[in-house]
């Protein structure tokens, strides 16, 4: 597949790799700043490009078949997404529809649960409320930081599920389960060890 890839640090640059090995060509890459993806992309000799903000049709090339939202809070537009054939997956590090924004990792720890998760979902104009592809758990430890608790196990999980839900369309198999909307939750965002309010669904 032909894909595009927008995202930033650890899990965008190992995302990269990934869909390389897979045998999957990609494309173009959309940063938010020059970081480790920006550098692995350079290396490889794919365009890539800086954008902040919002992700346009204009920013994707003709012929993509796939984007991958990996570590990216950019708003992928419909126009983006509908320029493509398949459309948009992104990771989310939790149980969807649990813990929808941009700080899940936090408020799952935050609020002492013993196991959370990552999901990818198929990107659509909401806040994390697509179509479920694929989901995996793992258990937080009571010393978990948020930072331990990506390193161990949040980030490798997104690493393995796109592997997946990239190997089930190869094969055929796009799965795309609805989220159940009464399980739902959305958390404010942390900023600096505080809380910072912010919209609710």
């Amino acid at each position: 597949m032909r894909i595009v890839i927008i995202g930033q640090k650890w899990l965008g640059a190992e995302t990269f790799k990934l869909c390389r090995r897979l045998g999957h060509e990609v494309v173009h890459v959309i940063t938010p700043k020059i970081d480790r993806l920006h550098t692995t992309t350079q290396q490889h000799g794919v365009s890539v490009a800086v954008v902040a903000g919002t992700v346009t049709a204009q920013h994707i090339p003709d012929r993509t078949d796939l984007i991958l939202a990996a570590h990216t809070h950019a708003f992928i537009s419909k126009e983006a997404r509908a320029s493509t054939r398949l459309g948009a997956i992104g990771y989310h590090p939790s149980l969807l529809p649990r813990h929808r924004g941009r700080d899940a990792i936090r408020w799952a720890i935050h609020m002492k649960e013993s196991m959370t998760g990552g999901s990818v979902y198929w990107m659509d104009d909401g806040a994390d409320t697509g179509e479920i592809a694929a989901q995996d758990w793992c258990h937080i430890h009571p010393d978990d930081t948020p930072e331990t608790l990506w390193r161990r196990e949040l980030g490798p999980i997104g690493l393995r599920l796109f592997e997946q839900v990239l190997t089930d369309i190869e094969n055929g198999r796009i799965v795309k389960k609805p989220q159940l909307e009464k399980l739902a939750t959305f958390e404010p965002s942390f900023a600096g060890g505080r809380l910072e309010a912010t919209h609710k669904i």
